[in-house]
């Protein structure tokens, strides 16, 4: 699933949040959020933790990613458009109202040359913006909590490493823990750097996610998974997530499903939006985290 969407990777167990995770991102959020100013493309995702090595992203990449996770319903909970252009990516989640329709609820900007993603309520005209080092900073105090919590949920997902945890049959992924199960099938990219490109995009929408919307699974063996399907040289196509309720035989668990469309050039209308896009970013109102998250929230 898109990992904003969920994540596309990356949707919450709600019954496993709790104070002291709170607590955590409290602690390790002292930055702020992310802002653009062009109009046009900005770039593909800032690198996120613990990738040294990779090649960096490519300032011709283009690509489109359109992406719909479902819950137990036909209808899709939401959609996403990604948009990869010029070394900047644009993320335009679309979620579901209470009037059942799906309404652009909020836009995310990673704007790795800036070392910065800025996230954009389009309705209440606000913005943030996250530096890169407060996701570092993130990842590492999240890891470093989870691995001494006494949930064996957080205490797995806590993980960096899942090494031969993941296995693989053919372009299909499955990593399972403790009531947690992630599959993922995957398809080609269509050139190396398009799945580093998404693979940068995805880590840090996680991790994004993790700091936004604190209170479920943490972002790890997620980007566990990215790292193997980039890797293979792909971009997830299908991701299933599965979280057992933690009393057997009890109701309580979810299961998520999300579909990837990947188109490899820019629509008219995709470069409408991205000018659309930066002009918002140019007069939205710089505000607290504090304040972005009080009165927004993203369906899962």
């Amino acid at each position: 699933m898109s990992p904003r969407q969920s994540s596309h990777a990356g949707h919450a167990d709600r019954q496993t949040a709790c104070p002291v995770l709170r607590a955590v991102l409290a602690v390790v959020s002292f930055a702020t959020v992310v802002a653009v100013a062009s109009a046009g493309c900005v770039v593909a995702s800032a690198a996120p933790p613990g990738t040294p090595g990779d090649p960096p992203p490519e300032v011709s990449l283009e690509m489109r990613v359109e992406s719909e996770v479902f819950g137990d319903a036909e209808e899709p909970l939401s959609r996403s458009t990604t948009l990869f252009c010029d070394g900047v990516v644009w993320d335009f989640l679309e979620t579901l109202q209470p009037d059942g329709t799906l309404q652009v609820s909020e836009i995310v900007l990673h704007d790795p040359a800036r070392e910065r993603v800025v996230v954009i309520d389009p309705e209440r005209n606000l913005k943030i913006e996250i530096g890169r080092l407060r996701l570092e900073r993130l990842s590492v105090s999240l890891s470093t909590w989870a691995r001494q919590a006494n949930d064996p949920v957080i205490r797995w997902s806590g993980e960096t490493d899942f090494g031969d945890a993941i296995t693989e049959e053919g372009s299909v992924l499955t990593l399972e823990g403790p009531r947690v199960l992630y599959r993922v099938e995957y398809q080609p990219a269509a050139s190396p750097r398009a799945a580093v490109g998404y693979r940068r995009f995805a880590d840090t929408a996680v991790l994004l996610r993790a700091l936004l919307h604190p209170g479920g699974l943490l972002p790890f063996p997620r980007m566990a998974i990215n790292r193997r399907v980039a890797a293979a040289g792909g971009i997830p196509a299908e991701v299933v997530f599965e979280i057992a309720s933690p009393v057997p035989l009890l109701p309580g668990g979810s299961r998520f499903r999300s579909i990837h469309a990947v188109h490899p050039r820019l629509l008219d209308e995709d470069r409408r939006r991205i000018d659309e896009a930066a002009a918002r970013v140019a007069v939205a109102e710089t505000v607290t985290i504090a304040d972005y998250a009080g009165s927004h929230s993203v369906s899962e």
